[in-house]
């Protein structure tokens, strides 16, 4: 039998398991799924217990399990960078240090601990950015090809690169910290007023609303970037190392002012710095890319590691960038470094072969807990649910359901591993419709109504809609732009209203088109998606127009559902009108008890 290798990630931002057997990716998932804690870094005891009972496997069967960080060589650097600036740091120094006494620096002894005496087998610990990488190219579609990871910081890297071939990598430069990609975005992040470490995602929504006028000031005075993409930071303009913010009053004053209070109006200011950082981001990766083409020799690229989240970046580099193709890791942050530790302990460690397959060896990256038909049914009715089933012809009926105006919630099959949904655990709407946009953030995801939407489009028909010709994107990992046949002439929208600028209509596509024609789009096949491409297959059939609009199933604050239990309760508790699980459809009219009122969401 071949080696079952366990990988976890724990303890720092978003914890998750993965379960690779000889060469094949079984089962991976996050634990804030199943214990409904966003970004739960706890040991993911829930997800490995679900990792093992799909590989059929027990904690006695387990021979490794894999750490995807080296505890000892990270806390090196925490002692490192604030003995270097102290007495600054003491305070960040002083609310480090006991954690690490009391659980980081016993991870092996911890991991023991929690998974009890049944577990008797070996413990492997990659370095971060070693997980990264391998998550990056292991399951890719290529026999060989360049690797970058970027991200805000492991042990001491921040950024690294070098190539894989066959069932080895080797890791040829890196960054190290303090200097970091992905901490000067945090940076910005947190300046604008959102949460670092989950709201990255927002500023870079919200750069097409700005011009990057701050783009020359931050390569003149916070970035000091050479021909080969390695930098420098400018540390006298931020407290990320000696305390406990991100920026100082030194930056602030660099960008007329303090940084915006999270929750308040967003300016035009806010706008023009995401808009700069973002341009600024996409530069540095475009010239790191060139060198390490140049270098490698290599035609594909490979990405992970957090930063490999801006999609808008990544289709720049698939534009613009040296590379023939570009993989990305759909869970390519931390989460993404428990599938990573597995594979790079199975192939590097344990010398198990490997096949590329000739899409990717992801399988969707639909890894995590699946429900029947009949289960699904059962559980229904067992939450008092009014619904009917209806078959083989469920597809059908949920396209006209979206081409009526219905905001459905779609509960299908395995959930998705990785931050993004992809047609198991969605909320789809009509892109036509131009006030879906709006209708989505506000009164079903309960965010901020500026945010844009991704399109699910046929694969089949992406290159008629999209200016995406080299490459497909199933996992979202690239921004395209609609076309130009397809977009609207319109007078371009100003002032601070950000909800008003992005419901203007632009594209034959209004809900998903954002103020720079561009779109984070799936693309939908049927082999990795296959009730999901029926369905879409359904209401292009009935519409002419060939995807949906989908978003992930949870609101603002909560992570994406796992069960049918959760999606009950997020189906009830907002403006969403159809639940589709499984080949059962539930109407909101149609519930015999009224919905809750609305929660008071945690911001995310």
């Amino acid at each position: 039998m071949s080696s079952a290798v366990l990988g976890v990630s724990a303890w720092y931002h978003d914890s998750a398991a993965a379960l690779v057997v000889g060469q094949d990716l079984v089962a991976a998932a996050q634990e804030e799924r199943f214990s409904r804690i966003r970004h739960d870094a706890s040991v993911p005891l829930h997800a490995i217990r679900f990792c093992l009972e799909r590989g059929g496997l027990k904690l006695e069967d387990l021979e490794w399990l894999a750490f995807y960080e080296k505890p000892l060589r990270k806390f090196d650097r925490i002692l490192e960078s604030h003995f270097a600036t102290a007495p600054f740091g003491f305070a960040a120094f002083n609310k480090a240090l006991p954690v690490w006494l009391r659980e980081k620096l016993f991870i092996p002894r911890e991991l023991r601990a929690a998974l009890g005496p049944s577990f008797k087998g070996k413990l492997a610990f990659t370095e971060h950015h070693e997980a990264h990488a391998a998550s990056a190219f292991f399951p890719s579609p290529f026999e060989r090809a360049a690797i970058i990871t970027c991200d805000g910081a492991g042990e001491w890297a921040t950024t690294t690169w070098g190539t894989g071939t066959g069932n080895r990598i080797t890791l040829e430069a890196q960054l190290s910290f303090p200097h970091s990609l992905g901490l000067l975005y945090s940076a910005f992040t947190g300046f604008c007023g959102f949460k670092v470490n989950s709201g990255e995602y927002k500023l870079m929504g919200l750069a097409p609303f700005g011009e990057p006028r701050f783009k020359q000031l931050i390569f003149e005075k916070l970035i000091d970037l050479k021909h080969d993409g390695s930098f420098r930071l400018a540390m006298e303009y931020f407290d990320f190392v000696s305390g406990l913010r991100m920026t100082n009053e030194k930056f602030a004053a660099l960008f007329g002012g303090a940084a915006r209070e999270p929750e308040s109006r967003i300016t035009q200011r806010e706008c023009d710095l995401a808009a700069s950082i973002q341009a600024v981001t996409e530069e540095v990766l475009l010239t790191l890319a060139r060198h390490v083409a140049a270098r490698t020799k290599e035609k594909a690229l490979c990405l992970a590691g957090g930063v490999a989240l801006n999609c808008v970046a990544n289709g720049r580099l698939l534009r613009e960038g040296p590379f023939e193709n570009v993989w990305v890791q759909p869970a390519a942050g931390d989460a993404g470094g428990a599938l990573g530790a597995a594979l790079f302990t199975a192939h590097q460690l344990l010398d198990a072969p490997r096949t590329p397959s000739a899409s990717d060896s992801m399988r969707g990256s639909l890894l995590g807990p699946s429900f029947t038909d009949g289960e699904v049914a059962a559980k229904l009715s067992e939450l008092g649910i009014v619904f009917t089933r209806h078959a083989s012809d469920f597809p059908a009926r949920t396209a006209k359901l979206l081409a009526e105006g219905n905001v459905i919630g779609w509960f299908q099959g395995a959930m998705e591993f990785g931050p993004r949904a992809l047609g198991s655990r969605s909320i789809l709407g009509d892109p036509r419709n131009p006030q879906m946009q709006s209708l989505l953030n506000t009164k079903v995801k309960q965010r901020e109504g500026f945010r844009p939407f991704a399109p699910s489009v046929l694969a089949s028909e992406t290159a008629k809609c999209f200016a995406l010709e080299r490459a497909e994107s199933p996992y979202m990992g690239f921004t395209a732009q609609v076309r130009d046949e397809h977009r609207v002439a319109h007078t371009p929208s100003t002032g601070e209203d950000l909800v008003q600028r992005a419901a203007v209509v632009r594209s034959s596509w209004p809900a998903i088109t954002h103020l720079d024609f561009s779109a984070r789009l799936q693309t939908v096949d049927a082999r990795r998606f296959p009730r999901f491409h029926e369905l879409i297959s359904a209401f292009h059939a009935a519409t002419g127009c060939p995807m949906v609009i989908n978003t992930s199933f949870n609101v603002r604050g909560e992570p994406i559902v796992c069960t049918p239990k959760d999606a009950v309760e997020c189906f009830l508790a907002t403006g969403v009108d159809v639940l589709v699980m499984g080949d059962c459809i539930a109407l909101k009219a149609e519930q015999r008890k009224a919905p809750p009122p609305e929660r008071n969401f945690a911001p995310d």
